[in-house]
């Protein structure tokens, strides 16, 4: 894996190449950015509507890149304009409701002894994760599961870092309880024994310096 801050800069360069008319550029900075914005808004919203978000976010990026001038880095802003589409679907889906289907979670849940799989601790996690109150959520997905630092995940919610730190705390106490009150196995009093894609355990208070 590349230096973050490396990506970084290289992702707003292509972006504002892009926003100068640079084709190339364009297709190097979808290409750049597509997975996280993808991943992101699997979390945010039904998985089976995160491609066509994502084409969404997208379009309205493309609109507004002649005016993007690099104050904060690219994907930041790109993650910015994926929540508020992101939430946008959210209130369209307030007025046509529907019924999720649990029929993993239900596998995952089903008995205490039974011995979790990689993949059953991934649903496992993504369903807790679902349930968290959405600005925990939000802050939650974006240090934890894409990796942003507190700096730009307070840009992309629109938050100080402070309240980004309190979030994240807040997201894994729910988190815990979340997965006591399930009896899940491999779960200990001090806390759900899930881990991150990778293996990376989740986190606890927020790592300072991030």
């Amino acid at each position: 894996m590349g230096d973050p801050r490396y990506d970084d800069a290289r992702t707003t360069a292509l972006a504002l190449a892009a926003g100068a008319g640079d084709r190339t550029a364009l297709t190097a900075f979808v290409h750049a950015t597509q997975r996280d914005v993808y991943r992101f808004l699997c979390h945010l919203c039904d998985r089976s509507e995160a491609e066509d978000l994502t084409q969404e976010t997208y379009l309205r990026a493309l609109r507004a890149l002649p005016g993007f001038a690099g104050r904060s880095c690219a994907r930041t802003w790109l993650l910015s304009i994926a929540r508020r589409v992101a939430a946008d679907q959210i209130r369209r889906a307030v007025t046509r409701p529907r019924i999720t289907p649990v029929e993993d979670w239900d596998t995952v849940a089903a008995g205490p002894t039974r011995r979790r799989s990689g993949f059953d601790e991934g649903v496992l996690l993504r369903q807790l994760v679902a349930t968290l109150e959405p600005d925990r959520r939000d802050a939650f997905i974006l240090t934890q599961m894409l990796g942003l630092d507190y700096a730009a995940t307070a840009e992309v919610c629109g938050c100080p870092i402070g309240t980004i730190r309190s979030r994240v705390a807040r997201a894994r106490e729910d988190l815990i309880r979340a997965v006591n009150a399930s009896a899940v196995p491999g779960c200990g009093a001090t806390g759900p024994a899930l881990t991150m894609p990778g293996g990376r355990p989740v986190q606890g208070r927020p790592r300072r310096g991030r």
